[in-house]
């Protein structure tokens, strides 16, 4: 590489930028569940999950005769072609909206778990824990390293946007964990924005596309809008008290 070129520094800054973007929703996913196992146990499986992550979307970086075939039509239905890709990203995607569901379901329910409980949830194990992680990682790096591929050829450039991208995450995932979990509206906002990137895959998966500049638009209001209602209800206890 020529570390004197500017090209390449660009090409870096903004890879490693929109790779963290694009693994926002692989923290929240990640938090979420991750704050179902005891305390003790949370950090690692935070930590094990994004060096996953990371170890995922570097493998399938080096697969790139592999990646170019998974946008290759396997079979068609009704007209329409479904390649290895969309396979991937629409059962992903029923699988995110069916634990960011049933996570709903459990906090409307009263099913919920103390804030850092040391015991965690009944019947959730750290193994058990990890796979679910690790297969969302799957889906979630297939997006990114597709969009890595599409923004420079040169291999050292997207892995070490990767490796940056995964340890700024890593940084950040254990303060965003505790404060989803302190914030039961928070962590509701972040189950509905699982959903919603569920919901996008699963379409993506038969070819209905939608910019992801309005998705992120849209979650980046709703974001500012809940930090507004937070601000709000402080200061209305501090009123009361």
């Amino acid at each position: 590489m020529d570390f004197t070129n500017p090209e390449l520094w660009l090409a870096l800054f903004t890879l490693t930028a929109l790779e963290i973007v694009l693994g926002i929703d692989n923290i929240i996913f990640l938090s979420i569940m991750a704050s179902k196992l005891p305390a003790h146990q949370q950090a690692r499986a935070r930590t094990i999950g994004l060096a996953g992550a990371m170890g995922t979307r570097i493998l399938l970086l080096v697969s790139l005769a592999w990646i170019a075939k998974l946008t290759n039509d396997l079979f068609s239905l009704a007209g329409m072609g479904f390649s290895g890709r969309d396979l991937i990203l629409f059962f992903g995607g029923v699988f995110l909206v069916y634990k960011a569901g049933k996570e709903i379901r459990d906090m409307l329910s009263g099913a919920t778990h103390e804030a850092g409980s040391p015991i965690g949830d009944a019947g959730v194990t750290f193994i058990g824990t990890i796979v679910q992680i690790m297969i969302l990682d799957i889906v979630f790096s297939l997006d990114s390293v597709i969009t890595a591929v599409g923004m420079t050829d040169n291999l050292p450039v997207m892995i070490t946007a990767i490796v940056i991208a995964v340890i700024s995450m890593m940084f950040f995932s254990g303060p965003l964990a505790r404060f989803v979990d302190r914030n039961p509206t928070v962590k509701m906002l972040a189950l509905a924005f699982l959903v919603m990137i569920g919901a996008v895959l699963m379409a993506e998966g038969v070819e209905l596309h939608f910019s992801k500049a309005y998705i992120y638009t849209a979650m980046a209001f709703s974001v500012a809008v809940e930090l507004l209602n937070l601000r709000l209800r402080k200061r209305l206890v501090a009123a009361a008290d």
